[in-house]
C-alpha cells in the first residue's frame, strides 16, 4: 500500500536545481493525494517561467517509480509563487516582487530589444509584468509595442492622481514617448530628467507585479544613479555585442553596480548580434562583430552567461512593426534564443535565494 510518507520520502531525493535543496524541504510539494496506485500532487515553482520544470517533473516520476512503485501512475501539476528577492520590500513599489534593470554601457547594442522580449517572455509564461522605458532621450517602447500616439489615462487613488500604464500583450507599459509628441525633442537638463524618472516610480499605478523590467538608457549617468539609489533592484542584465568597443563599455556598466553603496547583483551578461546565419545556409554561423566576446566577459567577471542572440533581419522588422520577435512564428531560431535567455535570467534570479 502506497502511503504519503513513502511518496514524500521519494520526492525528498529530488533537488531544486537552483535553490540547493530538495522539493520537500523547500515545501514545494502540495495537494498530495493517493488512490490505490494513482499519485497526484502539485509542484509550486518560484516562477511560471521556470526553465527546469520538465526536468523536475521527470525526476519526480523516476523517484516514485524507483522508490515507491514501478506501476504507479503519477500526475504532476504546477503552480507558481514568484518569490521577491528585493532586500527591502517596504521601500517604493512594495507590490512589485522583482525589479530588473536591463543595461548597456553604450547605445546601439539592442538593449531595448532585449528588454522588450524579456518582458514578453515572462508575461507569456503567466507572470504579471511591467516594462518601464527609462530612456528619456530615446524612448523605444511606443514603437516596439505598436502604441505610438496613444496616451495613458489618469486615476485618482486616495486623493492623489496616478498615471495608468498602457497595457499591451499583458504587459503594463510606461514611457516618456507616451506623454509627448514623438516629433518633439526632449531638451532637458539632468535634474529634469531625473524628476521625470522619479514620476515613473511614484506617480504611476503599477499595481502588483511579479517583475518590473526597466529599460535603462545607455551609459552610466544621472538616470542610472537616480534609479539605483531609489529602487531596491533584484538585479541587472548587461547587454553587449561581441566587439571590443562594446565590451569596454559593458565593463563600465558592471563596475557601476559594484561602486554603488547598495550593491546590485548582476544577473548575467547576454550577447546580442552574436552571429549571422543566412537563410540559404542554415548550418553556418558568421561572427561579424567577433566571437564569444560576451562569454569571455562573463568568465572574466565570474558572472552567468545568459546566451547569444543572433543578428537577424526579422528581429529588427518585428520591433519596428510593434510585434517583438518573441510573439512571432516566422523565426523560431531567434524566438528560442530569447526564450532561452529569459529562462537563464529567471534561473539567475532564483539562485539569489541561496546566496
Amino acid at each position: 500500500m502506497i502511503t504519503e510518507e513513502m511518496v514524500l520520502k521519494a520526492l525528498s531525493q529530488v533537488q531544486e536545481p537552483d535553490l540547493g535543496s530538495d522539493l520537500v524541504t523547500l515545501k514545494m510539494i502540495k495537494n498530495l493525494t493517493i488512490k490505490d496506485t494513482r499519485i497526484e500532487f502539485t509542484i509550486v515553482l518560484t516562477t511560471p517561467a521556470c526553465p527546469m520544470k520538465d526536468m523536475m517533473k521527470k525526476a519526480c516520476e523516476q523517484a516514485i517509480r524507483l522508490l515507491v512503485s514501478e506501476s504507479a501512475t503519477v500526475d504532476i501539476n504546477f503552480e507558481s509563487n514568484v518569490l521577491s528577492h528585493r532586500k527591502d520590500v517596504q521601500q517604493l513599489l512594495p507590490q512589485i516582487k522583482n525589479i530588473i534593470a536591463v543595461v548597456s554601457g553604450k547605445g546601439g547594442v539592442g538593449k531595448s530589444t532585449v528588454a522588450a522580449n524579456l518582458a514578453l517572455s515572462l508575461a507569456l509564461s503567466g507572470s504579471s509584468v511591467g516594462l518601464m522605458d527609462a530612456d528619456i532621450y530615446g524612448p523605444s517602447v511606443p514603437i516596439m509595442f505598436g502604441i505610438r500616439g496613444e496616451r495613458p489615462k489618469m486615476r485618482t487613488i486616495d486623493g492623489k492622481g496616478f498615471i495608468v500604464p498602457i497595457e499591451k500583450h499583458n504587459i503594463k507599459l510606461m514611457s516618456i514617448g507616451l506623454l509627448i509628441d514623438e516629433k518633439d525633442a526632449v531638451v532637458w537638463r539632468g535634474p529634469m530628467v531625473s524628476s521625470a524618472v522619479k514620476q515613473f516610480i511614484s506617480e504611476v499605478d503599477w499595481g502588483a507585479l511579479d517583475y518590473l523590467i526597466i529599460d535603462m538608457p545607455p551609459g552610466t549617468g544621472d538616470i542610472h544613479l537616480t534609479l539605483m539609489q531609489t529602487l531596491p533592484f533584484t538585479g541587472a542584465v548587461v547587454v553587449t555585442t561581441p566587439q571590443p568597443v562594446a565590451l569596454i563599455d559593458a565593463k563600465k556598466a558592471i563596475a557601476m553596480f559594484a561602486q554603488l553603496p547598495n550593491k546590485i547583483p548582476v544577473l548575467g551578461i547576454v550577447e546580442n548580434m552574436a552571429y549571422f546565419t543566412p537563410a540559404e545556409l542554415p548550418n553556418n554561423k558568421y561572427y561579424i562583430f567577433g566571437k564569444q566576446g560576451g562569454y569571455n566577459l562573463s568568465v572574466e567577471y565570474d558572472m552567468p552567461f545568459l546566451g547569444e542572440i543572433p543578428i537577424v533581419q526579422t528581429i529588427r522588422e518585428a520591433g519596428d512593426e510593434g510585434k517583438p520577435i518573441i510573439l512571432s512564428e516566422t523565426d523560431p531560431i531567434s524566438k528560442n534564443a530569447f526564450l532561452n535567455f529569459s529562462g537563464l535570467t529567471v534561473r539567475s534570479i532564483a539562485k539569489l535565494a541561496g546566496m
